[in-house]
């Protein structure tokens, strides 16, 4: 497990109530998970509001579970509400004495790093985000089946992730995919209010249709999961990658 010290001012609020309030806080980053979790010392945290949980939470994790044991779970008592296991204490020595918070929307209410609000997960200060049009041929298909057809992307390239084909929605068939529910939020890009399923693979592709300014150029685009889809670049396949999203439980959602 990877550590550092963060100089940003952190804090959780549940209503008007500051759950945490750092100046100090401790990002980690879990061994083959490459987002990033604060752990927080304890006199940045209201522990009055925390009671160690009576149970672990019930059901398959999520993208928003930690990704090792946990020693302890507490519930969050703020604001006339209760978050159960909304917090806990990871069993790792790196993290010893110290407590993360969930990032799930049905939890903390608002997350400020200094005055700006942020969604999802922190954001991970050794990350770069860019966005570049192209004029590469672009083809996605499953199953055999050609879903996207492009000479017109835009090409973002993440740390630590696949590049993404974001493409014109005239050149993807959308005749042969259907809305999803999905909604997700991206600390990087912003809220990907447009999913789509396939048979066989929901949430299987997505659009910004109002992005972050640093990566405009994906506005109204839609971009497949890699690890999901067979793509071809200029004639030559692109195998299907492995990250953490080809698992679909880690894939983000908002409901």
């Amino acid at each position: 497990m990877r550590t550092e010290i963060s100089e940003k001012w952190v804090r959780a609020m549940v209503g008007g109530t500051a759950v945490v309030d750092s100046r100090a806080p401790m990002l980690y980053w879990e061994q083959k998970f490459p987002i990033p979790a604060y752990a927080f010392a304890p006199e940045d945290i209201r522990m009055d509001l925390l009671t160690p949980s009576t149970a672990a939470p019930a059901g398959p994790p999520t993208f928003y579970s930690p990704k090792g044991p946990v020693a302890q779970w507490y519930d969050v008592h703020a604001d006339g509400r209760v978050l159960p296991n909304a917090a806990w204490r990871r069993d790792a020595p790196e993290l010893e004495g110290r407590t993360t918070f969930s990032w799930d929307p049905a939890g903390i209410d608002r997350w400020l790093e200094e005055e700006e609000e942020v969604h999802s997960h922190p954001r991970d200060p050794h990350k770069r985000v860019e966005a570049l049009p192209s004029s590469r041929h672009i083809t996605v298909s499953l199953d055999g089946v050609l879903l996207a057809d492009s000479t017109d992307p835009v090409l973002l390239f993440e740390t630590y992730l696949p590049t993404r084909y974001y493409l014109p929605r005239a050149d993807v068939r959308l005749d042969l995919m259907s809305r999803g529910n999905n909604r997700s939020h991206c600390p990087y890009k912003g809220y990907a209010e447009d999913y789509w399923d396939a048979p066989g693979s929901p949430s299987v592709a997505w659009a910004y249709p109002d992005p972050y300014p640093a990566v405009a150029r994906i506005k109204d685009r839609i971009s497949f999961y890699n690890e999901s889809v067979d793509i071809t670049v200029d004639g030559l396949a692109v195998p299907r990658p492995r990250s953490i999203f080809s698992n679909t439980k880690n894939r983000p959602s908002d409901g």
